[in-house]
Formats: C-alpha cells, sequence, structure tokens
C-alpha cells in the first residue's frame, strides 16, 4: 500500500487566500485509507522570515525538518500538500536514495526564482530551484538542473525565463502533455535511474479544476496528465511523489475537483 504524508502547508504560497490549501490537503486525505496516512504538523502562525527574505520562512523551516525526519526507508511517499515547497524535502529524500533521479515537476508557473528575483518573497515560486540546491531552504539532496523537466509551465517572469536558457533546463508544454511519450522521452533523456514526479493542479486548464489559488488558462486535462505519469512509469521506477495546490473555496466546492485529483493520486500511488 502506498504510504500518504498529509502536509496541510498554506506558509509557502503567495496566493490571497493561501490558508485554503490546509483544507484542501486535509479534504485529499479525507479519501485516502487512514492507516496509510501520516499527518505533519503544520504551525498555525504564520512565521516570519528572520532575515532571509523568504516570507514565513520559520515556519515553513519547521514544516521541512518535520517532513525529513518522517520520510525514511526506501518505500516511495506520496506527499499531498498544501503548497509546493512540500515537495522539496520529499525530492532531497529521493535524491539520497538514488543520486540520479530525476525531478518532473508538472506546474503552471516555473517556481524558479531567486529571493532576489521573487516579487512576493513566497517559497512556492522559489521551490523547484530549491530542489536543485539554492536558497536557504535547499533541498539537502539537491538535484541537477540536467535531471529538471519542467512540463505544462505557461507563465514565466524574466529572471525564471533566463535561468531556464542559462542551465539548459527541459521544459515541455501543456500541449506537450496531450503525447505521453514526448513526456516519457524527455525524462528519459536525462540519463537517470527514477523519477519523482511532484504535480501542482494548477497544470490543469481551469475549466476542470477549478480549486486551485492561481488558475493560469490553457493548461492539461486530465486525462492527458494521468497518461503521461503512466508513461513515464513505465519507462522509470517512481522514487517518490507530490501532488499540491488544491485550494477549495469550501468543503462543498472541493466535492467538485475531488474525483479528477483522487485519479491523479491513482496515477501516482
Amino acid at each position: 500500500m502506498t504510504r500518504f504524508l498529509v502536509v496541510p502547508q498554506w506558509q509557502g504560497s503567495p496566493a490571497a487566500r493561501a490558508i485554503l490549501l490546509a483544507g484542501g490537503a486535509e479534504a485529499i486525505a479525507g479519501d485516502l485509507p487512514r492507516s496509510a496516512c501520516t499527518r505533519i504538523d503544520v504551525p498555525v502562525e504564520a512565521g516570519d522570515a528572520q532575515g532571509t527574505g523568504i516570507r514565513r520562512f520559520s515556519a515553513l523551516a519547521r514544516v521541512r525538518d518535520a517532513v525529513t525526519e518522517a520520510l525514511t526507508g526506501d518505500e516511495p511517499a506520496l506527499i499531498v500538500g498544501g503548497d509546493c515547497g512540500v515537495a522539496v524535502p520529499g525530492i532531497a529524500h529521493a535524491a539520497t536514495r538514488d543520486p540520479h533521479v530525476a525531478v518532473l515537476w508538472f506546474d503552471a508557473h516555473a517556481d524558479l526564482h531567486s529571493i532576489g528575483s521573487s516579487p512576493s518573497g513566497a517559497f512556492a515560486g522559489m521551490a523547484l530551484r530549491a530542489a536543485m540546491g539554492d536558497g536557504p531552504l535547499a533541498a539537502a539532496g539537491a538535484v541537477p538542473a540536467d535531471h529538471v523537466v519542467l512540463a505544462g509551465a505557461r507563465e514565466f517572469d524574466d529572471p525564471e525565463a533566463e535561468l531556464i536558457d542559462a542551465v539548459g533546463l527541459r521544459v515541455v508544454t501543456a500541449e506537450d502533455i496531450a503525447q505521453p511519450e514526448t513526456i516519457a522521452r524527455a525524462v528519459a533523456a536525462t540519463g537517470a535511474t527514477s523519477v519523482y514526479i511532484h504535480v501542482d493542479l494548477d497544470v490543469l486548464d481551469p475549466a476542470v479544476m477549478t480549486g486551485v489559488g492561481l488558475p493560469t488558462p490553457f493548461g492539461a486535462q486530465p486525462a492527458e496528465l494521468t497518461a503521461a505519469i503512466a508513461a513515464v512509469r513505465e519507462r522509470l521506477p517512481l522514487r517518490g511523489s507530490s501532488i499540491a495546490g488544491f485550494a477549495p473555496a469550501s468543503p462543498a466546492a472541493a466535492v467538485d475537483d475531488l474525483g479528477t485529483i483522487l485519479r491523479i493520486v491513482g496515477a501516482l500511488a
């Protein structure tokens, strides 16, 4: 049985109603086998920057340490967030188990800001860069840029686009997700021996996924996403995974999206 790590962290999000992410994580967890779920306590308080330039850094660091402690052994875990920052310790754990792991990052946004370039100071917008080893919340086991595939992103700030060009990061479009073998080939081209898959639900089109904090038009369809995940898993063993970004306006609204989310969870599990 897949092990689920439930991390209702909201402190990394730049969204005005970031707190909704905590409820989103709990809504997903409510449909998972209780015996397979481990919950990480997230501080009630927002936390402060502590001079780092990252908003709510103190709370984020506490959660990172708790997730790191909970991730033990070789059995892959699926981290249920919360904001995208929950993926960073998961990727670090995967990289310590396999130094040649690839990261497949499905997201409408690049999440490649540095402290200096971020317009918001929100960690979620720096999460993929942190997984690559940059910043005070960087992953202890960093993944090099040539082992990263960014899929479905369609909003890039200039500093993020410049970093992509500078390091030669592999980027595949939302349209490419409709071609599962395109995604699978991109991941295989990294030369990796296993893969960590992260899904921010805003990679999906807002017409089919309403409960996200930063909806972005022209996203992927759920069946395309699950098929792409399946194609990648046929090529490489899954070392770990995470799903994030569910921010339903109310428990009643969550019901509309949970069927789609659970199909994605099933593809990852």
